[in-house]
């Protein structure tokens, strides 16, 4: 009977019974009162964090849309431009050709 207890490991016996007290107290720490106010706070700076970060995302959201409407509008005014000056050059072509004739 003495024979099993020699072929018990008692370093790892020994670690797993550190892991149950330490788990046993973490669980009573992490249920304490104390414990809880810190998760208040934490969750509370988690949620301004969040109003915040939401707030710059809007506002980056709100920057991108304008730059986008600008872009278009100067894309339009270039097309305008580009037509106008087509349009000079094809009467500027024809011109000369109905000299001619």
């Amino acid at each position: 009977m003495l024979d099993c207890l020699k072929k018990i490991d008692k370093k790892a016996t020994g670690v797993f019974a550190a892991g149950v007290l330490f788990g046993t107290a973490g669980v009573k720490i992490l249920s304490s009162k104390d414990a809880k106010k810190v998760y208040t706070h934490v969750t509370a700076a988690a949620l301004r964090a969040k109003e915040y970060v939401m707030k710059v995302a809007t506002n980056v959201q709100e920057n991108a849309e304008d730059i986008y409407a600008e872009a278009q509008q100067i894309n339009e005014e270039r097309a305008l431009q580009e037509e106008e000056i087509d349009g000079t050059k094809e009467q500027d072509t024809e011109d000369p050709a109905k000299e001619t004739e």
